[in-house]
């Protein structure tokens, strides 16, 4: 995996609603975040909120920025809509983000446009995808296409 090393960076998280290996994401996912915070002055973390392994991540990012304690990073829920309980993620995230074209879309699309802007505005897309099917695959496959750096946890698939 690449780390850009730049000024200033953007990443996002994609994986299937329900996992078994969280522990595993855990080891993994640990010093690549750490890495990544104390090697650029500011990085974004986009994530959404459609399962385990979105849970998962922000946990870990939270747990992260604690520990490098720089304040230099922000954990940004990206929705494809404006949700019921949205005051209780603003007690979570830095920042809530509903994208222009997500709004607008249809309810059954606003995931895949969501995920999709997500994609467009990231240097580095963070997946793990077990199988070949589902959100999260297609994500991956749309990151691969629009020659983002990919890193896939799950060695399995690919």
């Amino acid at each position: 995996m690449e780390y850009l090393g730049s000024k200033n960076m953007s990443v996002t998280f994609f994986g299937h609603r329900h996992m078994d290996n969280l522990k595993n994401i855990e080891e993994k996912l640990v010093p690549v975040l750490r890495k990544i915070m104390l090697e650029n002055s500011y990085v974004e973390f986009y994530i959404g909120r459609n399962g385990e392994f979105d849970e998962c991540v922000a946990s870990i990012i939270k747990r992260v920025q604690k520990e490098v304690d720089r304040n230099n990073s922000s954990l940004i829920l990206v929705l494809p809509y404006t949700v019921a309980d949205i005051e209780y993620y603003a007690k979570y995230y830095d920042e809530i983000i509903i994208s222009e074209k997500s709004y607008k879309s249809h309810p059954k699309a606003a995931i895949t446009v969501r995920n999709r802007w997500m994609i467009d505005n990231s240097d580095i897309v963070i997946v793990n995808v077990e199988r070949k099917t589902g959100g999260a695959y297609k994500s991956m496959l749309y990151a691969q296409k629009t020659g983002k750096s990919i890193w896939n946890m799950c060695e399995n698939l690919i």
